[in-house]
Parts: C-alpha cells; sequence; structure tokens
C-alpha cells in the first residue's frame, strides 16, 4: 500500500498550484484498495462504511460500485446511501440515539438493522420498527484511543442481557456490537468486549435465542505522528491529504520564547479532532528543508479555541513565511464532515476526488478545467 502523498497526489498537486486553500483531495484507488484489503482480512464478516467519515457522494458511490455495506446514524445519511444505489438491507442504523419519527421513515424505507443502548430505544423499536434486527451496544472504555468513544454510548452486560431478552420476547431478531473507539493503537482492544459478547451469547443460547450479529465496530487507525502498530489503515483516513497556507507567523512579548505559526485551516474547518490534542496528524512543508524549531500551530478565525497544537509544538522550518503551502497527511476522515458551515465566514474545506484509474480530479471546489458534468456526476469513490 502507498504510502501518501500518491504519486496521483502528488501530480494533482503540482498541476494545480495555485488552486486556493484549504482544501482535501482524496485518492479514491486508495479508498478501493483498502476496502478489498479489509475484505480480503475478514473474509466471514460484511464491511460496513461509517458514512460520516466522510459522507462524500463520490465516496459512497464508489464504495456502493464495490459492494461495501453502511453503517448511517441520521435520515439524511440513509437517504445519501439509497440515492446512490445501495440496498437498504446494506444499511445498519448505528446511532443510538435516534427520534422515533427517524425509525419510523428509515423503516420505511426498508432499513431493517438499528442500534440501541436503553429500554427507551427499544421500545421505540418495537412500536416503529417491528420484527428489526435490534443490536444492543456494549460501552467500552476506548482506553488505547487517540479519540475514545465512552460514557455517551453503550450499557453494561446486565442491562445488554435484559434488552437482548426483551427484544427477542418482541419477536426481534437480536445482536450486539460495540466500539474501541476511534484511532485505536492497541491491537487487543477487541479482547475483553468480545469476551462479554461470548458470555451474553452463551446466556441468550440457555434461553433458545441465536445471535444473529456482532458489531465490531472501527477504531483500525490511520498513519499518525504518533507510534501506530502494525495495522493496515482503513478505509478514507490515508486516501487524503489537505492542503493548507501559512497565514502568519509570530513571536510575542505576551508569550515569550514560543513561536505561533497560524493556518488557513483549523479547529472549525475540518480538524476538529485536534481538539486536546487528540490526533496528531503528520505534517510537511513542502518548500522547506533547512532546520527545524518548535511552533504553535493554531487556526485561522478569531476563536480562542482554534488553536491546534500548543502543548506538544510541532516542530516545523526556521525560515517558514506567510504564504508557504503546508500538508496534514492521512486526513481523508473527518475533516470535510466536520468543518463548519461559515464559521467566521471562512467557507466549508473543499474536496477534490482522484477516480479510481483516471487522471481527473473530481469534487466539490471549483477548476476551470473540470467540466460541470464531472462536479456533478462525479466518481465512484469510498469511505472510511
Amino acid at each position: 500500500m502507498p504510502e501518501l502523498p500518491t504519486d496521483r497526489i502528488e501530480q494533482f498537486l503540482r498541476e494545480h498550484p495555485g488552486l486556493p486553500t484549504p482544501f482535501l483531495v482524496i485518492d479514491l484507488d486508495v479508498v478501493a484498495e483498502r476496502y478489498r484489503m479489509l475484505c480480503e482480512a475478514l473474509p466471514r464478516a460484511a464491511v460496513y462504511y461509517a458514512v460520516k467519515a466522510n459522507p462524500d457522494p463520490a465516496v459512497v458511490r464508489l464504495l456502493v460500485d464495490l459492494r461495501c455495506d453502511f453503517d448511517v446514524a441520521s435520515p439524511a445519511e440513509v437517504e445519501l446511501c439509497l440515492d446512490h444505489g445501495a440496498r437498504a438491507d446494506q444499511l445498519s442504523y448505528g446511532n443510538t440515539v435516534k427520534k422515533e419519527a427517524d425509525i419510523l421513515r428509515a423503516a420505511g424505507r426498508g432499513v431493517t438493522t438499528f442500534a440501541l443502548d436503553c429500554a427507551q430505544e427499544l421500545h421505540k423499536l418495537i412500536r416503529s420498527a417491528p420484527g428489526s434486527v435490534a443490536m444492543v451496544r456494549l460501552a467500552v472504555d476506548g482506553a488505547g484511543a487517540d479519540w475514545p468513544l465512552s460514557r455517551k454510548f453503550g450499557c453494561g452486560p446486565q442491562d445488554a442481557l435484559t434488552l437482548l431478552r426483551s427484544a427477542a420476547a418482541a419477536r426481534h431478531p437480536v445482536g450486539i456490537g460495540f466500539q474501541v473507539g476511534s484511532q485505536q493503537h492497541d491491537p487487543d482492544a477487541w479482547d475483553a468486549p468480545l469476551a462479554q459478547v461470548a458470555v451474553l451469547a452463551e446466556a441468550l443460547a440457555a434461553d433458545g435465542v441465536r445471535l444473529t450479529a456482532v458489531n465490531l465496530g472501527g477504531g483500525l487507525p490511520s498513519l499518525h505522528a504518533d507510534p501506530t502498530p502494525g495495522l493496515d489503515r482503513f478505509l478514507v483516513g490515508d486516501a487524503g491529504l489537505l492542503r493548507a497556507e501559512v497565514v502568519l507567523t509570530s513571536r510575542r512579548d505576551s508569550d515569550p520564547g514560543r513561536r505561533w505559526v497560524y493556518l488557513d485551516v483549523g479547529m472549525f474547518s475540518g480538524l476538529v479532532e485536534t481538539a486536546e490534542e487528540a490526533i496528531r496528524y503528520r505534517i510537511r512543508v513542502p518548500r522547506r528543508h533547512g532546520p527545524t524549531e518548535p511552533a504553535v500551530l493554531a487556526g485561522p478565525t478569531c476563536d480562542s479555541l482554534d488553536v491546534l497544537y500548543e502543548r506538544r509544538p510541532y516542530p516545523l522550518p526556521v525560515d517558514l513565511r506567510a504564504g508557504d503551502r503546508v500538508d496534514l497527511l492521512s486526513t481523508g476522515a473527518y475533516t470535510t464532515s466536520y468543518s463548519s458551515v461559515g464559521f467566521n465566514g471562512f467557507e466549508p474545506l473543499r474536496a477534490y476526488h482522484l477516480p479510481p484509474s483516471s487522471p481527473s480530479p473530481i469534487g466539490t471546489g471549483t477548476i476551470e478545467s473540470l467540466a460541470t458534468s464531472a462536479l456533478t456526476d462525479g466518481a465512484a469513490a469510498p469511505g472510511s
């Protein structure tokens, strides 16, 4: 698997040196290859793409073409997948917090699998999606993950058993799911929740109930600055490069001894996962190769929250100047989908997609050389 930036991304950057920043470019060949690799590694499992990671229609359409399944979390994501050719039985409604009207709407569109973690949510399902698969989500602490997903979701083993029995009594097929966190560094993180699944499955078997499915969640890491175990990274994270521009470098007597570097991309334009410095992206400066020194890295908005890396400053070239381009690697997931609609007047993060085995980029940005049909029709693209 080629490392970022791929030759195709490098070619795109060379051919469009004046493209306004910030923007994301995704190599869909990487997404397609990662999907195939994951299917080969887990031949008995169905692979579900979490649409929230990158909901671009190009990504969804590519994964539809590859016969991927989809984890959706809202009516809009249900419609997005169905509108681009996915079948309703390929969708799993993985959000445990849903309006009953949304359950009814999804069930009316043919969705038959729903996640839950409390009795109130099960009652909604019984009323509005009778006979659907009830996927009970276990709570996991997320230890070992850069972005833990604990506390808000999931129930303990005893509550899970009660929910599973209640759902089965109401004639719902039942399954169990869990999520070990995003950017999980511990390859053994799945062991403990799977052991809980085994105990619950045994208890259900004694009641004559068989699990329909086990959802292993996501968590496979992208390649970021902090050490990552030798796992292949999936699906869209490592397929994307985000190019930004230096707006300002400064030193101030109010903050002695520190250099600040401000980029035209930040917390509100796609880099939310830098909160608490959880995700540390790999950064390169294409045209500066001299000595480096630490720098606090911040975004462009007039909000004090818009500071990316301060506790652990980044080593950046000493001669870095306003106007220099900076690339953040492995940014294909949770960037465009987290970008605000226009906080402080900054436009949402633009994205360009390099279609599988095709030299022409297709995206939501504007390049005069691109045909209008290419911008609207897009190319098949996968997700992570």
